[in-house]
């Protein structure tokens, strides 16, 4: 017997945060754990019930560097797919240019083992091991470097 009831499967709500200091170095990180165990990443994460994106991706950094963002602007989304305990996982991952309140030395916790800066003009995009982040770094270095 057909309800009518249909269940549209929607993506999950991720962030991804691109933090530039004073020195037009990108904070980057070395991810702790599966998927891409090892590889670089960016710091960001899921976005949990009754949050907003941008209050998603402050709480994000703030537990993986213990930086505290005043201020995040939105800059675009990209699809991405996320394996989780061998389930495949749609995400839409929205990417955010995060401002700094207090600049102190960033301290890496949560999914991250290792934080680092790198100069924009000396990121190499293929050690990212997720997908729209490489996709999304690409898209902001033609941005903030041409």
């Amino acid at each position: 017997m057909d309800c009518g009831f249909v269940y549209y499967f929607n993506p999950c709500s991720a962030t991804v945060a691109f933090i530039v200091n004073d020195k037009k170095e990108l904070l980057v990180c070395r991810r702790a754990h599966n998927p891409a165990k090892g590889t670089l990443d960016l710091p960001g994460g899921f976005v949990d019930m009754e949050e907003t994106g941008e209050e998603g991706v402050i709480r994000e950094v703030m537990e993986e560097t213990c930086l505290q963002v005043k201020k995040a602007t939105y800059l675009f989304s990209l699809p991405n797919k996320y394996v989780y305990s061998k389930f495949e996982v749609q995400t839409l991952d929205m990417f955010f240019r995060c401002e700094i309140e207090n600049w102190t030395e960033p301290s890496a916790h949560d999914d991250v083992s290792q934080l680092q800066f790198v100069p924009l003009t000396q990121i190499d995009v293929e050690r990212f091991g997720l997908a729209s982040v490489k996709i999304g770094l690409k898209r902001f270095l033609e941005m903030n470097i041409g």
